[in-house]
């Protein structure tokens, strides 16, 4: 490595005049130069990982709340309809008949769904009740990147049976 005293510049100065390959001044400003390109690229990584991390604690936080509001409202309509179902025909009964009071079972089962808190509709077909409910349920992180609420549907069908074993015909 060769020093040369450089007298033109104020103050004067010791300049490395090094041999190309043997790691001069001038390979070290190159090397210098190329790593601050990469530090860009780091902070690019670091950014999207940032935001896929957001969107998994979201799916995992918000889809948990989902899946627990459709496991609660399939719970609602299953009850709804039992409501219903229960809602025998009290004429029918006196005549020796397993009937359903279509109004009262319909009422009733709504009436569920209303003190469940999720409203929901009721229809006789024969002699089964069949409820369906469907609500929204907010979400926290999603609703950060546009996706405010989740949708949630659950139906569920019940029939009046002869004691514990036997479907009615």
């Amino acid at each position: 490595m060769k020093l040369r005293w450089r007298s033109g510049e104020v103050g004067g100065s010791l300049r490395d005049e090094g041999v190309s390959g043997v790691g001069g001044a001038g390979e070290a400003d190159r090397a210098g130069s190329d790593r601050a390109g990469e530090a860009g690229g780091i902070t690019v990584f670091v950014a999207l990982l940032a935001v896929a991390l957001f969107a998994l604690a979201g799916l995992v936080l918000d889809g948990g709340r989902a899946v627990s509001a459709q496991q609660a409202a399939q719970d609602e309509a299953d009850q709804a309809a039992r409501s219903g179902a229960a809602a025998l025909s009290v004429d029918a009964l006196r005549t020796g008949a397993v009937r359903l009071d279509s109004q009262t079972a319909v009422a009733d089962a709504e009436a569920y769904t209303v003190a469940a808190g999720h409203p929901g509709t009721a229809t006789v077909v024969g002699n089964a009740v069949e409820v369906r409910i469907h609500y929204r349920v907010p979400t926290d992180i999603l609703g950060m990147v546009g996706i405010g609420t989740l949708s949630v549907s659950a139906s569920a069908r019940a029939i009046d049976v002869h004691g514990v074993t036997r479907e009615q015909p």
